[in-house]
């Protein structure tokens, strides 16, 4: 019998094997062998680690010489709680930061606006001006730890007060660290956090590119996030195909404005998932994988590229919180655990993981370590990090990566068919692609056909357990409505004037616009009041109809 031949046999007499398939609807076989690698070419398709096409990883070493960072996401109501986080969290042995912020400041809207009254400080720390960021981090010296900050629409205000507290605490521009997501097509698709239309909104991410290409070396403009948008309902191929469109849309802006490919595409990062609610341990390893090679062929063959760290698809990872349950929330641990270890076996460079009481709660601080704690087990105990790449050249994975890697571009040719994905998101197309994906999903596990434990299988009845539930002190909106009077009251108006003014008029023609916010935030100019002053020239995005 020929290797591998009999994974095409039926079953024997009496028996039956249950179906699997993949998220892309290819049936899984019981094993793999040479057969399903015919066409496979090591120096081609795999290479050595830290080498083209970067499949193995991109770092020769990978975790014998640096584990991944472990980045905790995590933002409490006020500065000064996001503040003892962030401490609490480096005690505990976080290497990174990762910063949440509240849906007004996500949105542009100050603490005072009537539109955020019932969400101030609600999904992450309310930030209005530069004195609320001064307070996040008073006491964490920030050359000596790199941060990354969840904001899109109001990015490039959240990045020019992260300067400004840096240089208040003696720290040069150069010498900064961090990541923003700033990856404002995703929101279009996936999450909503948008405030402008998608021409400003790319000037202005533009603008943020230039900015840290000329200012900040170390510090990365955009982590194109398909997150959120797996979490709407992409599928894996998906999610991995809209991250790269969206990359590549964000790359020919700064290509537009004169930069060379190798200029750019090095400050390129990319926040991908792993786990969440039809999550696949194998397939998402292999996705990472595929988009890893994938990434490297368009860089060096489409964009003529040259350096290896314009080829290196250099990706975070996130654990996804959808995978996280309220019915036997302890299970959520060996979810967690599993999803970061995928993340570290496709080759993560920063990890957070979604905590156990996530599905019901800001995580506690017995949760949000215990998260932490997962991460170092695997990292000092496991033995997965002593060599790189361990999956290599299993039949498996590196026939579900090529096939992957397959759907990636038959997905982003249909988008590009229809005019590539800004096209593609005005016209609704991704909404209503992704929720239909997103309702089936939900269908299958109210109908039992997709196992979900301690939810629609395996169910007890438990008794019911004191749970550890952060609850938001409910005068956070009003102290922090009346700081933002006591900023309002000493802060120099006449200036704070003259800056939104120039912003305004800047805003209105072509020029760069960073000069222009870096002079509002230093007059202490709020966050709601710098949107309204682009607003008045940019205009309001109108979503299209997508159901």
């Amino acid at each position: 019998m020929a290797q591998g031949s009999a994974k095409k046999d039926s079953p024997g007499k009496g028996t039956s094997l249950r179906d699997a398939r993949t998220s892309y609807g290819e049936e899984v076989q019981v094993f793999y062998g040479p057969d399903d690698l015919k066409a496979f070419d090591y120096h081609r398709d795999l290479g050595n680690p830290g080498e083209y096409p970067y499949t193995r990883g991109i770092y020769p070493d990978m975790y014998r010489g640096k584990l991944w960072t472990i980045r905790q996401y995590a933002g409490q109501a006020s500065s000064e709680e996001t503040n003892s986080r962030f401490k609490f969290l480096l005690q505990s042995g976080q290497t990174g930061l990762s910063i949440a912020f509240d849906l007004p400041t996500q949105l542009g809207l100050d603490s005072d606006d009537p539109l955020a009254e019932d969400d101030v400080g609600k999904l992450g720390v309310a930030v209005d001006t530069l004195a609320d960021m001064e307070r996040i981090f008073e006491g964490i010296p920030l050359d000596r730890v790199s941060t990354s900050f969840t904001i899109n629409s109001t990015a490039s205000i959240i990045l020019a007060m992260y300067i400004i507290v840096g240089e208040k605490q003696g720290v040069p521009p150069e010498k900064l660290r961090g990541t923003l997501q700033n990856d404002i097509l995703k929101e279009y698709i996936a999450r909503g956090t948008w405030v402008f239309s998608p021409g400003p909104s790319l000037r202005l991410i533009g603008d943020t590119i230039e900015y840290c290409c000329r200012n900040i070396p170390r510090f990365n403009p955009i982590s194109v996030s398909g997150t959120h948008i797996c979490e709407y309902g992409a599928t894996a191929a998906q999610t991995i195909a809209l991250t790269i469109l969206n990359a590549i849309v964000y790359i020919r802006e700064a290509l537009r404005r004169g930069f060379d490919i190798d200029e750019i595409a090095p400050l390129i990062v990319f926040h991908q998932p792993v786990g969440g609610i039809g999550y696949h341990f194998f397939e998402d390893i292999a996705k990472l994988r595929a988009g890893r090679r994938l990434w490297a062929r368009i860089m060096k063959e489409q964009f003529n590229a040259r350096k290896p760290e314009s080829m290196r698809f250099k990706f975070s990872t996130g654990g996804m919180g959808s995978g996280m349950t309220t019915a036997q929330p302890l299970n959520n641990i060996a979810r967690e655990t599993l999803y970061a270890l995928a993340a570290v076996l496709a080759g993560t460079r920063s990890l957070n993981m979604a905590c156990f009481d996530e599905a019901y709660a800001i995580p506690s601080d017995l949760a949000i370590r215990t998260a932490v704690r997962v991460q170092q087990i695997i990292a000092h105990e496991s033995g997965v990090t002593d060599t790189v790449d361990p999956l290599a050249g299993s039949y498996y994975i590196e026939h579900m990566t090529t096939e992957l890697e397959k759907q990636i571009l038959d997905f982003m040719e249909v988008l590009e068919a229809m005019g590539g994905v800004v096209k593609a998101i005005e016209s609704g197309y991704l909404q209503r692609t992704l929720a239909r994906q997103s309702y089936e999903l939900q269908r299958k596990i109210a109908t039992e056909e997709f196992p979900l434990v301690g939810v629609n299988c395996f169910i007890t009845e438990e008794e019911e357990k004191d749970l550890q539930v952060y609850r938001m002190d409910p005068a956070t909106r009003d102290r922090q409505v009346q700081r933002l009077r006591e900023v309002k009251n000493r802060r120099d108006q006449t200036a704070v004037n003259r800056a939104l003014e120039n912003l305004e008029e800047a805003a209105g023609s072509t020029e760069y616009l960073m000069p222009f916010i870096f002079e509002a935030v230093r007059s202490y100019a709020t966050v709601g009041e710098i949107i309204r002053a682009m607003q008045k020239k940019f205009g309001v995005f109108k979503e299209p109809i997508s159901i």
